[in-house]
């Protein structure tokens, strides 16, 4: 189970922010005692692999906060987010934490099995992301593209830390976050709906004036 959640969360991290999440698996394993990466993803904790993650986190940074090319950031993360979601989700589940002493339990009917779950929960995560980011834009002008990409890097930062370190801390954090993008939802559908209201009044064709009763005094 709690391999489980600890993939979940690097998936979910990763459907924000592709490449925090495998640096968290790769700067842990190589420079601490918390995580442990098994032969298969031991490949993180490579140094040039590190040094091209940290050099395609900071192109994300900062080119997510910038309008119009957040958008086509997001178009082009599309794939990848997805693809880091399941190195996240495989190595973060089969890998030993000080939490996890056998991890190999969780994997051992298929190592496809965590891939293939982390890829979606990630595409579910960036689509929604991606649907917020459109529709914030399109309000603020561009504007919210800086706070929102901030607070995404946060959340994935918090939820791959999380996954690692505390996996009981990511339960909360989901639901949060399921809130979050619930109400985002919502909103973006309200405007939607009144405008579609406001085109069938338009098109309706014009109604009959109401009858006035008379007001004089009844007849005998």
């Amino acid at each position: 189970m709690i391999e489980l959640v600890t993939g979940t969360g690097l998936a979910l991290a990763a459907g924000l922010n592709a490449w925090i999440p495998l640096l968290a698996l790769g700067l842990l394993s190589r420079y601490t005692d918390l995580l442990t990466l098994p032969g298969g993803w031991s490949w993180l904790e490579n140094g040039w692999v590190l040094v091209v993650l940290g050099v395609l986190l900071l192109l994300e940074v900062v080119g997510d906060k910038v309008p119009v090319v957040d958008t086509v950031n997001d178009v082009v993360q599309t794939v990848v987010r997805p693809g880091a979601g399941g190195i996240a989700f495989g190595a973060g589940a089969t890998a030993q934490t000080a939490r996890v002493q056998d991890p190999g339990a969780f994997v051992e009917s298929g190592a496809w099995v965590p891939v293939l779950l982390g890829i979606l929960l990630a595409l579910g995560v960036h689509l929604a992301k991606a649907a917020v980011r459109a529709t914030a834009n399109a309000a603020t002008g561009g504007l919210a593209a800086p706070l929102l990409s901030t607070a995404e890097d946060g959340a994935s930062v918090g939820l791959s830390l999380a996954a690692i370190l505390v996996p009981l801390l990511v339960v909360p954090l989901l639901v949060g976050l399921g809130i979050v993008v619930w109400r985002a939802v919502r909103r973006r559908r309200r405007p939607r709906r009144d405008h579609d209201a406001l085109d069938d009044v338009a098109a309706s064709p014009p109604g009959l004036p109401p009858t006035v009763p008379p007001t004089g005094p009844p007849g005998r």
